[in-house]
């Protein structure tokens, strides 16, 4: 009877060490694959912001140029010289007579 209960225990034993080996790759195979999953959403993130960036890059670029051309514009801009006040909303013949002919 010892030896069968010995036999039964040393299979228990197997079994409950295979079981847990098992489980250790699983959860070995599962933190790679959330790590692999990171690594990739780090990558997509880096390239979106560099792009992000160049972006930024671009409208400061478009900004400044556009401001220039708005400063150049207001020098000749015949209404903002215009000698009349409008306080309110202008009328079109009063709009044309600051124009130039």
């Amino acid at each position: 009877i010892y030896v069968f209960q010995s036999h039964e225990e040393d299979d228990r034993k197997v079994r409950r060490r295979e079981k847990n080996r098992v489980a250790a790759q699983r959860s070995r195979k599962k933190q790679t694959q959330k790590a692999d999953k990171l690594h990739e959403e780090y990558e997509s993130l880096e390239q979106e912001n560099t792009s992000l960036k160049r972006e930024i890059g671009k409208l400061t670029d478009e900004m400044k140029h556009l401001s220039e051309v708005l400063k150049d514009h207001e020098k000749i801009c015949p209404l903002l010289h215009c000698t009349m006040n409008f306080v309110t909303i202008p009328r079109p013949d009063a709009l044309t007579s600051c124009l130039p002919r």
